[in-house]
C-alpha cells in the first residue's frame, strides 16, 4: 500500500516507536490511524504474527473507520515511524481523495480475506 505513503511523504509529525515496543495494543481506544515510514513491525491477534509492515504500511483503519477498540497490537521489529492520522484529516483525504477512501476499502478487504484464510486453515488441522 505505498500509495499511502505519498499522501503522508511531507509530513512533519512522525511517531518514532523504538524496536519491542508497542504502537498500540488489541483492546486500546482505536482513533487514529497510521502510516509506517520506516521500519518494519508486525501486526499481532492473539500472540500471533497476522501480518508484517513494511515502509507505506497502514495500520488502525478499523478503529478509524468503526471508532470500536484495537483488534490486534502492532509492535516495531526494528526502530519505526509512523504518521498518525487523526479523524479531521481521514475525512479530509476521504473527501479530496476518492482513491484514498477507495484503498482503505480495498486493504480492509484483503485483510479480511486473509483472516478467513487463516482460519480455514486452522479448522483443516
Amino acid at each position: 500500500m505505498s500509495i499511502f505513503f505519498e499522501l503522508f511523504s511531507h509530513d512533519p509529525h512522525l511517531i518514532a516507536i523504538k524496536s519491542g515496543h508497542a504502537l498500540f495494543r488489541e483492546g486500546e481506544e482505536g482513533h487514529l490511524m497510521f502510516v509506517l515510514t520506516a521500519g518494519t513491525a508486525e501486526v499481532i491477534v492473539n500472540n500471533r504474527v497476522v501480518e508484517t509492515l513494511h515502509h507505506g504500511g497502514v495500520v488502525g483503519e478499523m478503529g478509524m473507520v468503526t471508532g470500536e477498540p484495537r483488534s490486534a497490537t502492532v509492535v516495531a521489529v526494528t526502530d519505526c515511524e509512523f504518521v498518525a492520522i487523526d479523524e479531521k484529516r481521514f475525512q479530509f483525504l476521504v473527501q479530496q481523495a476518492p482513491f484514498f477512501a477507495t484503498q482503505v476499502m480495498r486493504l480492509m478487504a484483503e485483510r479480511l480475506r486473509h483472516t478467513n484464510e487463516m482460519l480455514l486453515a486452522i479448522e483443516d488441522i
